[in-house]
């Protein structure tokens, strides 16, 4: 399963989410501003800014076309 962490008003997020959609890729979004308790989660992954992709075997952050090609 793949989690993504937005937030409201991000472009990027906006573009990752668009992308997964397009691309049929389930997905789980947890969102930061309406659930800040996972900010720290985010931080712990070393993530400051967002939105930030998470599967079972890694994490990155941005819209990374590249990179979200290989979750479909």
């Amino acid at each position: 399963m793949v989690t993504i962490y937005s937030k409201n008003n991000c472009v990027q997020c906006k573009m990752t989410k668009r992308f997964l959609d397009t691309n049929q890729v389930e997905y789980r979004e947890i969102n930061l501003d309406e659930q800040p308790e996972y900010i720290d989660h985010v931080k712990n992954l070393g993530f400051n800014a967002a939105p930030v992709v998470q599967t079972q075997t890694e994490a990155f952050s941005g819209f990374q076309p590249t990179k979200l090609k290989k979750l479909s």
